[in-house]
Order: C-alpha cells, then sequence, then structure tokens
C-alpha cells in the first residue's frame, strides 16, 4: 500500500511537472512580409532563439505584404487578439507613432524586463528614425536597409563597361545604359520600389528636402515639396531614358528584383536587404555600389534614408510574455547574431558593435560593395536628409506609384506627375494632421 501510495505521489509530482514546464513554456506570436530566403532567415532566427532557452517560444507567422500584415493587426488589435510583435515597414512608422494605446515602446519593455537598453549602441540613423521627440525609442530596429545600386559584371565586361569604377553619378549611369543596349541587353536598367529609391532616398541622398518640417520628422505639418528643379530634372531624365529603352520598368514594390536576379536587366537600384536573393540566385558576377547621384548638386551625396521594417510591441499582453519579446529582442541585439544577419541578408548591422564584428571578420574585403549601405547610412545626418516621417505615407506611395507610371509610359510629363504626387499627397497629410492633432 505505501509503495502503491509512493508511485501515485511520484505520479503528482511529475503530472505537475509536465504541467509546469508546459505553462513555463510562454509563446510570443511574431506577424512578419519575409519572404523567399529573407523569410527562410526570419525563421532560423526565431529556431535559433527557441533552442537557446526554455522559457519562451517565438513563433513566426508570415501574414503577407507590409501594408496587408499592417492592416490585419489594426483588425486583430480590435478583435482582441493581436500578435506580440509586429513587423512594420518605415513608412508605417508614423502611423504607428500616432497609434495611442495600441503599443507599448521598446524601451520600455526592455527595461522594464531588466534589460539595459541604450540606444546609443545603434547605428544613428537607425535609431533616430524610431525614436520619439522625447527620446523614447519606439520600435526595434529589425531589417533595416537602404537603397543601394547593384549592378551585372558580366553584363558589363559584354559591353564594354569598367566592372572596378562602376557608375556612380547618373549621367554615367545613362552612358552605362546605352553602351548595354548596344551591346544588345534589352533592359539596361530597372528600378523597384520606385518612390523610395527615386523620390525619398534621391532626395536625402542630394540633401534636398521632399516635405516640409525635416521631411515630417518635426511635426505633423509637413507638406510635400517634392516638385523641385532637382525632382523634376531626375524624373524627366528617367521618362526619356524609358523612351529610348535604357530604363525598363518591371513593376512596383520588389517585383523588378526578378529581372535582375535572372540576368534580364543589368542594373537596379533597390534595397541593400535584396543581397540575400543575388547571393543565393543569381548566376553571374554582380558588384554593389552607392545610389547614383548628379555631381553638380551642392552638398551631394549626403546620406541615403532608413528602409526596411522595425518591430512593434502590442499592448494589452500579460507582464510574463513582454518579458518573453524583452528576451527574444535581447537576443537579436547579440552582435555576432547582428552580424551573422547582416551578411546572410544585406540588412544593416544595426548596432556599431555588429558593424565592426563584421569588418573584423574579413567579409567586406571578401565581398566588396557589401559594406556600402553602411557607409551611406554612417554619414552625417542633416535636417534634410534624417529621414522621412509622413503620416498616411502608405496610401502617398501608391499614388507616386501611379503618377510614375504615367511618366514611363510617356503619358504626362515629370512635371504634371510631380504636382499631381504634390496636391493628393497633402491632401492625406492634411487629413492625418487633422485626425492625429493633439493626441
Amino acid at each position: 500500500m505505501k509503495y502503491g501510495l509512493k508511485v501515485w505521489g511520484l505520479g503528482i509530482a511529475l503530472a505537475l511537472g509536465a504541467v509546469h514546464t508546459a505553462q513555463a513554456q510562454i509563446e510570443i506570436q511574431w506577424w512578419h512580409s519575409m519572404t523567399a530566403v529573407n523569410g527562410e532567415w526570419v525563421n532560423d532566427l526565431a529556431k535559433n532563439f527557441n533552442a537557446s532557452q526554455k522559457d519562451y517560444k517565438v513563433t513566426p507567422v508570415y501574414k503577407g505584404s507590409y501594408d496587408e500584415s499592417m492592416t490585419g493587426a489594426v483588425a486583430a488589435f480590435r478583435a482582441g487578439n493581436a500578435p506580440h510583435i509586429l513587423q512594420v515597414f518605415e513608412v508605417g512608422t508614423a502611423t504607428m507613432m500616432a497609434s495611442k494605446g495600441v503599443v507599448v515602446p521598446v524601451g520600455k519593455v526592455m527595461t522594464d524586463a531588466g534589460y539595459k537598453f541604450d540606444p546609443s549602441v545603434y547605428v544613428p540613423a537607425v535609431a533616430g528614425y524610431y525614436t520619439a521627440p522625447n527620446g523614447q525609442m519606439l520600435s526595434f530596429p529589425f531589417n533595416s536597409s537602404t537603397t543601394v545600386f547593384y549592378f551585372n559584371k558580366d553584363a558589363f565586361k559584354a559591353a564594354g563597361v569598367s566592372t572596378e569604377k562602376p557608375p556612380e553619378t547618373w549621367p554615367e549611369v545613362a552612358l552605362a545604359a546605352a553602351k548595354l543596349k548596344a551591346s544588345g541587353h534589352k533592359c539596361p536598367l530597372t528600378i523597384a520600389w520606385q518612390g523610395w529609391t527615386q523620390l525619398e532616398s534621391f532626395s536625402t541622398w542630394h540633401n534636398t528636402e521632399m516635405a516640409t518640417q525635416g521631411n515630417g520628422m518635426r511635426g505633423l505639418n509637413a507638406r510635400l515639396v517634392m516638385n523641385a528643379p532637382l525632382h523634376v530634372r531626375h524624373i524627366e531624365n528617367l521618362g526619356n531614358m524609358a523612351k529610348q529603352g535604357l530604363f525598363v520598368y518591371k513593376g512596383r514594390g520588389n517585383t523588378p528584383e526578378a529581372s535582375f536576379v535572372s540576368g534580364e536587366c543589368a542594373m537596379i537600384t533597390t534595397s541593400s536587404g535584396f543581397y540575400g536573393n543575388v547571393a543565393k540566385n543569381a548566376k553571374f558576377a554582380f558588384g554593389l555600389s552607392t545610389l547614383p547621384y548628379y555631381p553638380d548638386v551642392i552638398g551631394a551625396p549626403q546620406n541615403t534614408v532608413i528602409g526596411g521594417a522595425s518591430l512593434w510591441v502590442m499592448s494589452g499582453k500579460k507582464s510574463e510574455e513582454y518579458k518573453g519579446v524583452a528576451t527574444f529582442f535581447n537576443y537579436l541585439s547579440n552582435p555576432t547574431v547582428q552580424s551573422e544577419s547582416h551578411k546572410r541578408t544585406g540588412y544593416l548591422p544595426i548596432t556599431m558593435a555588429a558593424f565592426k564584428l563584421t569588418e573584423q571578420s574579413g567579409f567586406y574585403k571578401q565581398n566588396p560593395g557589401t559594406d556600402t549601405a553602411v557607409n551611406q547610412m554612417i554619414r552625417k545626418t542633416t535636417d534634410k536628409s534624417r529621414g522621412i516621417r509622413l503620416g498616411n505615407y502608405v496610401q502617398i506611395r501608391t499614388i507616386e506609384d501611379e503618377e510614375l507610371e504615367q511618366v514611363w509610359a510617356g503619358k504626362k510629363s515629370a512635371k504634371e506627375a510631380l504636382d499631381s504626387i504634390i496636391k493628393h499627397g497633402n491632401e492625406l497629410l492634411e487629413r492625418f494632421e487633422k485626425t492625429n492633432q493633439g493626441k
């Protein structure tokens, strides 16, 4: 009988232990928008974190494109089942900042969990973008990128264009495109994320405002002004290149990237986060270089702006769940984890320690051009080049796409298209300001 009691008691202890273990592992839902090689990277980050400790399990869930996942998260929040972590692209930052009660600032999440959180360890342009005017960091920099220039070395060689000194200026890009076309190339140049690369980064790279109030960084009353002579000249030049078959438009967002990986297009301006895809899938030698600029513009080149996305912590969760989020973010901040992610994807190493570690590993020497994005971002910023933070910017980007497409198709002049972007974009900015005043 005593023996039976002993076994029964042991059974209870084991059962309680199993319950305790099951309770101890807290699940953290992470909604993201990463696909293909970058989707594999996100899954590996979660897998490696989960293997590194026993208390928390991070579950990454792909929720469609950036704007789709953001819309889905808003609906989920209203229904009371939002994820713990939401990946939001940089143009959604102003909207997230204005969403009172929806998010918990990352600085608070980290310090409440007992982690030392020092925004000064991050690459300044990255930290500054996600920091509120009161100095509090609002979201966790994750896949931060910037715009860079990729070129097909094999195509360059065949066309007699130097691979050692790739085009640095827009006139040089036009000359290279003409040589490529003459050598039989059907798509010398294409452009991904056209609003980001040709209006936003183009503006900061030339130390020129595309919107007032420091591109919205200083207040909600910002208004678009990117119909200045420099902007008109650039979009006009690209429109002329499109007419001559030197620039071929391949669609919105990152859709044009496939035409570079396949070898169809020889040059592309797009995200540094495209690197992992090219490195894995391109069947040709390729190079990376800085975003082109106009050499006669005083102050150019300045610095490019942040792209990619950050991780926002949704409100309404339990304190032990926030502890799990903080533990995961602390893991992601590890310089070794950061450096490996940077090498794998082309996204920025978000801390200076990770940048130095990558440099010391010899990665940049072995892979020339992979430090381009970091070097573009660690330059000193100005009031005109700190970043673009505008409300309703997801919708404004759609307007930019629609109007620029009219120029590439030869249906509108550059000035007409830019004027239209400003007219309709400013209506959205005015609406955003009225809605969020006094919040």
